[in-house]
């Protein structure tokens, strides 16, 4: 019997919709389930880089990196709004590496990963201006190497977003609650958790990609018992006032082996992370405690010049990383490259699961698990995200100042920072958005800073957003900027068009 899709993905982080995605432009029939919002939990709290992660070569992680260097410009390249060059300065501290393994580590990174685009590493001076700004005066040299940023949260979100044009069909707030073998084909109950119904769907092939929950789905749903171990490792952030003026980021080394990013973060702040805890609590409820808050301040707070205190912090975020129990003792030196089970074969219908991986590894991730699938799945051609810009990235990395512009000039009553913040969460859509808008009366209600109804409607319409927290923190970040009264307008503003798009359906 024929299924009713070619491929169920459990999960909406960023490895779901990047295997959904990639899935459905090979001709596959895709549904996509996440239990809660996209992005809603590791995929939105990660520290936001594209990055071979230099001090995994320490660990001797050298394919990862290599694997993660390649990534880098292609990422940029077909995200060139939510993703851009960053330059890390690493201050030399001499009572930790020497400088020696720091020239040559960097030497290895500028190399490893074919880099194009991205500038080289180079020596600079600390006590002179402009980097001598924001750090202790102790510090003379320092290192300045390229990697990049990337939106997390946007990512996933323009990963389904593609993935839904091509015809996926993506549910939010929707948990499987069971699975089994049916013959040839997977039979699969998904209960939609706002409103209870449940809907039973058939599919060939199943992928785990449910991140933290990748086990408890394996075990409780699926009832398979014969799997890989996974890590659970929280990470955690601190965002304070901005630190320093310069757009330079700094990676400060730690005594206790870690590393520690301070980044400038929505114009008006610091970005201070991330720890590495081992987690057993309750996963729908991470959140960082007063020891990482009080690691973080304190680690920083060793090359800042001005102390931090908890006090300072405006905002935490902590996500848990579902990494592969590589036996390490400790969770900083868990690997982070990823692992792909697959339990089935041409006799029982096939599940793979996804243990690791990090954000900028996730379309390889997606074309490793497709490859592994291409005996189960029907695709009708290969590999293609490397090229193919997410929507709204249809313009060339170095044209982002232009398409400011260029919105600017067509839409004249847009103050430049309204205009930037459109393009960098929605590039070329950000036209979509405003449509034949002729003036801000024109975008409806105002929410505060520069959140009009226009935008809402975009986020609830096209990105599955319900909530105001899935609106100000996953798809903005403008839960910096709204105070709660304003938040709470908006949740209800939003529960309101929900209840008429829900009774306009029925």
């Amino acid at each position: 019997m024929t299924a009713d899709y070619d491929l169920l993905v459990i999960g909406g982080g960023i490895n779901g919709t990047g295997i959904a995605r990639d899935a459905v432009g090979r001709g596959a029939s895709v549904l996509l389930a996440e239990m809660g919002d996209l992005a809603g939990a590791t995929s939105s709290a990660s520290t936001k880089l594209i990055h071979g992660g230099l001090r995994y070569l320490e660990y001797y992680e050298f394919d990862l990196v290599r694997k993660a260097l390649k990534e880098r410009e292609v990422l940029w390249g077909i995200a060139p709004h939510i993703a851009w060059p960053l330059r890390f300065i690493l201050p030399h501290h001499k009572d930790l590496r020497p400088a020696w393994l720091l020239r040559l580590g960097l030497f290895m990174y500028d190399h490893l990963g074919g880099r194009k685009r991205l500038p080289a590493t180079k020596t600079v001076r600390l006590d002179q201006a402009p980097f001598s700004q924001g750090l202790k005066k102790l510090f003379h040299k320092g290192f300045e190497y390229s990697d990049c940023w990337v939106d997390d949260a946007r990512l996933v979100m323009l990963n389904a977003r593609d993935a839904a044009d091509r015809g996926a069909e993506i549910l939010t707030r929707t948990k499987c609650v069971s699975a089994r073998r049916d013959g040839d084909k997977w039979t699969v109950t998904l209960k939609d958790l706002a409103t209870g119904n449940e809907r039973t769907v058939t599919a060939g092939t199943l992928v785990n990609a449910a991140g933290p929950w990748v086990a408890d789905f394996l075990h409780g749903v699926v009832g398979e018992n014969d799997t890989s171990g996974i890590r659970l490792v929280k990470g955690s952030h601190i965002i304070v006032p901005r630190q320093f003026d310069h757009d330079r980021c700094f990676i400060f080394q730690n005594g206790d082996g870690r590393i520690v990013f301070a980044i400038p973060y929505e114009q008006d702040f610091t970005l201070i992370g991330t720890t590495d805890v081992d987690y057993q609590d309750d996963l729908s409820d991470v959140r960082i405690s007063e020891d990482e808050v009080s690691y973080l301040c304190a680690a920083a707070s060793e090359y800042l010049d001005k102390k931090i205190t908890p006090e300072d912090v405006v905002h935490t975020y902590s996500g848990v990383r579902p990494l592969y129990d590589d036996g390490a003792k400790d969770a900083k030196a868990a690997t982070r490259d990823y692992v792909l089970e697959v339990d089935g074969d041409r006799e029982r219908p096939v599940v793979l699961s996804v243990f690791g991986g990090k954000i900028t590894t996730y379309r390889k991730l997606a074309e490793q698990v497709l490859a592994k699938l291409e005996d189960f799945v029907p695709f009708k051609s290969g590999v293609w995200t490397d090229k193919k810009p997410l929507p709204g990235g249809n313009f060339q990395v170095d044209a982002f100042d232009a398409e400011v512009a260029a919105l600017e000039r067509d839409y004249p009553f847009l103050e430049t920072g309204f205009a930037t913040r459109l393009v960098r969460l929605y590039g070329t859509d950000g036209r979509r958005i405003l449509g034949e808008a002729a003036s801000l009366n024109d975008l409806g209600k105002a929410f505060g800073f520069n959140l009009y109804e226009a935008e809402v409607k975009w986020l609830m319409e096209r990105e599955w957003a319900r909530t105001a927290e899935d609106v100000l923190w996953r798809r903005t970040k403008l839960g910096l900027r709204l105070g709660k009264q304003e938040a709470d307008a908006l949740d209800a503003y939003m529960s309101g068009h929900l209840a008429d798009r829900t009774g306009a359906a029925a």
